[in-house]
């Protein structure tokens, strides 16, 4: 364990005869190690006390955690994990937290197998690159990145702000450095949200680029910016407008397909007939955000439903809860889906 406890004194509580209360002290070696993952005025460990409504005090560098048994608990594999992070070379930011805090309540709700005792460390799937590590921050997230591991093909489907499209980058980038593929090929359809743009002047690249914002975005996150430049120069990065996919076989390379709901039905299989020798395909998308005119069927809603148990396709799908930006986030998403199921139902009746 990497935080020494000193005291560990359950008891019952009073207030509410079937819940366990639970007290103890973890105290951590190192003392910048432990103000780093306390964080700036203890945000850190006001945060566990929001989320999992404990009672978390710090004096110098160990934590008194009192509270509800499991809650604690899951306060103290939290706290392990972040602080084992420190100790590897990583840092810990507010969204670590939030992700640390969220994988130890899902291994409690998790059943365990009978022959399985509960693990006491929490294990995360995690994406290194020479400028960043990222840990999974939600059980979905987990799974998407273990299916990114050992699939060909994988698909990302789910609300916006899942991460899903930012993991696919940061796997392709990941591949790369590691010499598993020769490049990294980036497509989106390039679809209006529900706008006229109109004429954009320029080269291909240039016309193309502000569709392909986000993985730049997270591609500058993985790779040094002047890297990433002289990738996309030599051709090792490359930017694939879907329209102009047609006819490649695409070997050696992390493909990615973003913003896939936006393709139509003979884009999808175009693109997904494109896999070469020795490739990774990772289509991401959002099935409750087609921008296609009205009457065209998306070609990612399609294929889920037409590869569904095909061998080697591995389908991640992601929900409000998996929402990793602003806790506004997850909430916006949830009201809008339940807005939608009620439409749908009163369509159902009408007819």
């Amino acid at each position: 364990m990497n935080a020494q406890e000193v005291i560990s004194s359950p008891s019952r509580n009073t207030r509410t005869a079937a819940t366990d209360a639970n007290h103890f002290i973890l105290t951590f070696e190192n003392n910048r190690f432990a103000s780093e993952l306390f964080g700036q005025f203890d945000q850190h460990l006001k945060l566990l006390e929001q989320r999992l409504q404990i009672d978390a005090r710090a004096r110098g560098n160990s934590v008194s955690i009192s509270g509800d048994l499991v809650a604690t608990n899951q306060a103290r594999r939290a706290l392990d994990f972040l602080y084992a992070r420190l100790q590897s070379g990583g840092t810990v930011e507010i969204s670590d937290v939030e992700g640390a805090i969220r994988m130890a309540v899902a291994a409690d709700d998790q059943l365990s197998l009978p022959t399985m005792e509960r693990k006491a460390k929490l294990t995360m799937a995690q994406i290194s690159t020479r400028k960043k590590t990222i840990a999974a921050r939600t059980p979905t997230q987990d799974a998407y990145m273990r299916a990114l591991e050992r699939s060909e093909l994988v698909f990302g489907v789910g609300p916006a702000g899942t991460g899903k499209t930012y993991l696919a980058v940061a796997h392709a980038a990941q591949l790369l450095e590691r010499g598993l593929v020769d490049r990294i090929v980036l497509s989106r359809p390039a679809v209006e949200a529900g706008e006229r743009l109109g004429f954009l002047p320029g080269d291909m690249k240039e016309k193309v680029d502000p569709y392909l914002r986000p993985l730049y975005d997270a591609l500058y996150d993985m790779i040094p910016g002047d890297k990433v430049e002289r990738a996309i120069t030599a051709g090792v990065i490359e930017i694939a407008p879907l329209a102009f996919m047609r006819g490649r076989t695409l070997s050696n390379a992390a493909v990615i397909l973003d913003e896939a709901q936006n393709t139509t039905s003979m884009q999808m299989k175009m693109f997904l007939t494109r896999l070469g020798e020795n490739a990774r395909m990772i289509v991401t998308g959002d099935p409750s955000q087609v921008d296609l005119p009205r009457g065209v069927t998306s070609g990612l809603v399609e294929a889920l439903q037409i590869l569904k148990g095909v061998e080697g396709v591995s389908v991640v799908r992601f929900k409000d809860v998996d929402v990793v930006r602003h806790p506004l986030v997850g909430r916006i998403v949830k009201a809008y889906d339940a807005q939608y199921a009620v439409h749908e139902e009163s369509e159902k009746t009408d007819r």
